[in-house]
């Protein structure tokens, strides 16, 4: 088949997928960049959901189990099922009070008929009947009992007591077989005799299945007899043996909710309404063999219905089983712990208990991971997510374009150069050849003054004027480590997530507009350690006390010992230094203290004299800083000539990206190294 493609103009009411795509990237960033974990991250997002790019809010996790245990709240409060009894007991007490007034009617017809003989036979009568009443016990199981053995007088209560049971059995056939109900209540004896064969021969498939035999008969013959059974129509014999348990286990939730007296005196309304012994005996045989071959259907649960309104047998399981469905769908929601896992979801369900709008959102969240795969954001390691190169980049071009656009906009421009002359890279403009350029020639300019000094027509004479060449920019190159606090005090003061976003926003706008600069990431604590460009998404703190600052120096040094042009290392810190670097025979131990102690000032005072010595520049991004931190710096600035700067997190990435720019301008005007 030819694919077939469409195109409008746009006007802005379009809606793009990449741009969603963008937008939810978005929102994972700052929890990516904070905590350095993609799979952690998705989780959040997919508890706390998201706004699309249309403004349509996409329900969490969160808010959908919210939703759903509402909605089961409202289930529970929908009826009463102890209601039912005394329904049925009102029912049977107006029967009762309809056979008395017939026996008066009767004696009443009797003494005015004038015939004495009949008056005393029918009094006779009347009295026995009335005693048989007024023995009747008081549980419904022994009253109805009692009424079946009972011979009516009133034609109208008679009536009364058949619909009555009728109603009790058709209400306990559809509380245990739902959608055969009415094969199974129907007094026919033929009916039932096959109702009774088909119970049998289900269990004999169970019950072969179990002991590993084949089945006889097979599930399609019995299909063949049995189908009209099963509206539902199932394809295979688990499929019909799950229909069958959970309206089982339904109607033993809803048993188990009664009191044990209300509980003992259904199972003995039962057996009085179904007085076929053998069916009976199957359908007990069934539900202990649905109990093992389908546990996992709920049979324990049971619930406590608050509502006022009457609820019978039937209601009550229907309740239980939609309560069933909620409960398993919470459970469902509960244990995702992935977009992907959303997609096993039975999304009838969610429309049935959570609406189109939940439908919808839980099944934009499973679609949520497949895209940022598809994007090339995002991909999976041993069974975990993990940002793709891709993804890395797209973080910092965010991390960047935040930042910048903080930033006034005459503060920005790159390699701004007062000069321009010959190097490697076209500067955009160009110039009239002169003897010793580079001959970088520029087509569309040189063919262009040709024609306009020696007029249209072909063809066209070049001559030595009309040579014009591309500028290119004067290079200048600059090398930098950047070292970030990694001590268990910038997440607590809220500093890391501004530090972290500040390093690989850095790193972006070096490897994106100034590959030929170094930038080189130190994460320091109670040691230090070089971080790779690669490994910085997924950097978080160090759960450890310690702010060397002594041992990160020391590194940057030696990351910029062989580096050309200008060298400076920007460390960004809350602390002033508690820790440093002890020699122990060929290695070297931590020395810790807080507050600081003299040696560890004066041991990260000589790193910064080693670096002042190497031609690198230290400024530093001091947050929160307090007196202490203030004071070291002060003495760090005069011994290095570098810069401070006291700052706050959400100011920091101003200050760092404009004295990073600043400081190559400076640089290549002054053409010494520092700043």
């Amino acid at each position: 088949m030819t694919r077939r493609w469409a195109y409008r103009r746009w006007d802005g009411t379009q809606t793009s997928s990449v741009d969603e795509i963008d937008d939810l990237f978005s929102d994972l960033a700052d929890d990516l960049l904070y905590h350095g974990d993609p799979d952690a991250a998705l989780r959040r997002l997919l508890n706390s959901g998201f706004r699309r790019p249309d403004g349509e809010r996409v329900q969490g996790l969160r808010e959908l189990m919210e939703r759903l245990r509402r909605r089961r709240q409202e289930e529970l409060e929908s009826g009463d099922l102890g209601g039912a009894f005394h329904e049925i007991a009102q029912e049977l007490d107006e029967v009762v009070g309809e056979e008395r007034r017939g026996l008066q009617d009767l004696a009443d017809e009797a003494r005015e008929s004038g015939d004495e003989r009949r008056r005393q036979v029918t009094d006779e009568v009347v009295t026995e009947r009335r005693l048989q009443l007024d023995l009747l016990p008081e549980d419904l199981a022994s009253k109805v009992r009692g009424l079946q053995h009972y011979e009516f007088t009133s034609s109208a209560a008679r009536q009364h007591f058949e619909e009555l049971m009728e109603r009790l059995r058709q209400e306990v056939a559809r509380s245990w077989f739902d959608q055969m109900a009415d094969s199974m209540a129907n007094p026919d004896p033929e009916q039932l005799e096959r109702a009774r064969q088909m119970l049998d021969a289900l269990n004999r498939m169970i019950e072969q299945r179990e002991r590993g035999e084949e089945l006889d008969p097979s599930f399609e013959q019995f299909m063949e007899t049995f189908g009209d059974f099963f509206p539902g129509n199932p394809q295979s014999l688990d499929e019909l043996l799950e229909q069958f348990a959970a309206q089982m286990a339904a109607v033993q939730a809803a048993l188990d909710s009664l009191t044990p007296e209300q509980r003992a005196q259904l199972q003995a309304l039962a057996d009085q309404l179904f007085e076929d012994m053998d069916l009976r005996w199957q359908v007990e045989r069934l539900a202990d063999n649905l109990r093992r071959a389908v546990p996992d259907a709920g049979w324990g649960r049971r619930y406590r219905f608050t509502g006022s309104d009457p609820m019978g047998l039937a209601d009550a399981a229907a309740a239980a089983r939609r309560l069933g469905e909620m409960d398993q769908l919470e459970q469902f929601l509960r244990s995702a712990t992935s977009p992907g896992a959303l997609a096993e979801v039975d999304m009838e369900q969610v429309e049935k208990y959570l609406g189109e709008e939940g439908a919808r959102s839980l099944d934009r969240l499973a679609r949520l991971a497949k895209e940022l795969e598809e994007a090339g954001l995002i991909e999976q390691r041993e069974g975990r997510y993990e940002l793709t190169a891709r993804g890395i980049r797209r973080i910092g071009q965010r991390a960047l374009a935040d930042l910048f656009s903080k930033l006034a906009k005459d503060r920005l421009g790159g390699h701004r150069q007062h000069r321009v002359g010959t190097g490697h890279e076209p500067e955009g403009q160009t110039k009239p050849y002169e003897f010793g350029d580079p001959f970088a020639l520029d087509i569309q300019r040189t063919v262009h003054n040709a024609v306009r000094r020696g007029g249209t027509g072909t063809p066209v004479v070049l001559a030595p004027e009309d040579f014009e060449i591309s500028r290119t920019e004067h290079l200048t190159r600059s090398s930098t480590v950047l070292m970030v606090d990694l001590s268990l005090s910038m997440p607590m003061r809220d500093n890391f997530l501004a530090a972290k976003k500040v390093a690989i926003a850095l790193h972006t706008l070096i490897s994106s507009q100034f590959p030929r600069d170094f930038l080189g990431l130190v994460g320091f604590s109670e040691v230090a350690r070089e971080i790779k460009p690669e490994e910085l998404p997924e950097v978080s703190w160090d759960f450890v006390y310690g702010t060397n600052m002594q041992h990160g120096l020391m590194l940057s040094r030696r990351m910029l010992a062989h580096r050309p042009g200008s060298k400076q290392i920007i460390m960004i810190t809350d602390g002033e230094p508690t820790a440093h670097l002890v020699p122990s025979g060929d290695s070297y131990d931590v020395f810790f203290n807080y507050p600081p102690v003299p040696e560890t000032v004066r041991a990260t005072l000589g790193e910064v004299v080693r670096c002042t010595r190497a031609g690198i520049t230290i400024n530093t991004f001091m947050l929160d800083a307090n007196r202490s931190l203030q004071g070291f710096v002060e003495q760090m600035t005069k011994v290095n000539r570098g810069r401070a700067f006291f700052t706050t997190p959400e100011s920091l990435g101003d200050y760092v990206l404009v004295d990073f720019l600043e400081h190559r301008r400076t640089w290549h005007t002054s053409g010494r190294r520092g700043a």
